[in-house]
């Protein structure tokens, strides 16, 4: 039996595309790489063996802090390397992020192949130094390929998890012939997005439509507006019946949230996380507006009006939520995670 170890942690949009590969494996022993007190450990439970790892980013100005961040680095790679020998891991499987770096230099120093998958439109900094490292690279958007001119690439889209694929019940209630609005800014909230919402909200209750609004777990007001067709949860793991319903949806630009919503053919209103690197949230979101399957505004620019009458415009005109409807659902893969997994296989 294969052995397989993925290193996949921190945010939804790294950890889901990893566990909808790690379900195309059934045959392979599979063993995750994680850092402590992150999402993954939440979401991988007792699936599988979990290892955990320090690994930190390089965003600080502090010399010393640097050298400490790198020389956690160094000390996390030879860690991967010694699970790597002692579990006797034929391949590794990585979503990028910080612990990529750990994961794909101890697999080039174990003499296994490394296989990266870069799901957003603009690489990462990992990617753009490591993937000279990788056996091959795997795109979830096609353009990609132009920033990675010298690595094996292959586009795959972004896997989703299974539910995604087949029509899941929804236990809110929620009646079946009313607008249902649906907002979520990722795995990790979004503050400043939930301020602007519940500014928004009002108006769209009038006209009859509910909104499910996910706020994430750090924000201070996510209790303040009550009404009852206004649902307020900090995270819903049903997140495949909750876009299958949706009619609408006012969304950060994480690549996996924009393919699950390519999957569900949601239309959406994209409002780009403005701190994320390189702005690749931007370009995430840019290949859904020019195919005509969402509408996109900076933070910065977007104001309540803004928002308020647009969403109102889209529920009244029900033939503009069609045809997004309609150019989201050509966005969407529907054998991401197949293909990744054939990719391990196959490299294997």
């Amino acid at each position: 039996m294969a052995r397989l170890l993925i290193a996949a942690s921190g945010t939804g949009g790294h950890v889901f595309p990893a566990l909808g590969v790690a379900e195309k494996l059934p045959d392979y022993e599979i063993q995750w790489l994680g850092t402590p007190n992150r999402l993954e450990q939440s979401l991988v439970g007792d699936r599988y063996l979990f290892h955990t790892i320090s690994v930190e980013g390089f965003q600080t100005r502090s010399p010393l802090k640097k050298l400490q961040i790198l020389s956690g680095l160094v000390s996390s790679i030879f860690e991967v390397k010694k699970i790597i020998k002692e579990q006797n891991i034929d391949i590794v499987f990585t979503t990028g992020g910080y612990i990529a770096s750990s994961a794909i230099l101890a697999a080039k120093l174990s003499g296994i192949p490394a296989i990266l998958h870069e799901s957003n439109y603009i690489p990462g900094k990992v990617t753009k130094l490591l993937s000279r490292f990788c056996h091959s690279v795997a795109l979830g958007f096609e353009g990609t390929k132009k920033y990675l001119p010298n690595t094996p690439t292959i586009w795959v889209s972004t896997p989703v998890r299974s539910q995604f694929y087949t029509p899941q019940p929804l236990d809110l209630n929620i009646p079946e012939n009313v607008p249902l609005i649906v907002v979520v800014g990722g795995s990790q909230g979004a503050v400043s997005v939930n301020q602007l919402v519940r500014q928004c909200v009002p108006s769209w209750l009038e006209i009859g439509a509910y909104v499910v609004h996910l706020t994430g777990k750090n924000d201070p007001d996510a209790n303040s507006f009550k009404h009852p067709h206004y649902i307020s949860l900090p995270f819903y793991d049903n997140m495949a019946g909750l876009l299958q319903r949706a009619d609408l949806a006012v969304s950060r630009a994480g690549s996996g949230t924009l393919t699950e919503l390519a999957i569900t053919h949601t239309p959406a209103v994209l409002i780009p996380y403005p701190f994320a690197a390189e702005d690749h949230q931007s370009f995430n979101a840019q290949v859904f507006v020019e195919k005509g399957a969402a509408y996109c505004y900076q933070q910065k620019e977007l104001t309540e009006k803004q928002l308020t009458d647009l969403v109102l415009d889209l529920l009244k005109n029900t033939n503009k939520l069609k045809k997004m409807s309609q150019k989201s659902s050509e966005l969407a893969v529907i054998d991401s995670a197949e293909k990744l997994a054939k990719l391990i296989t196959d490299t294997i």
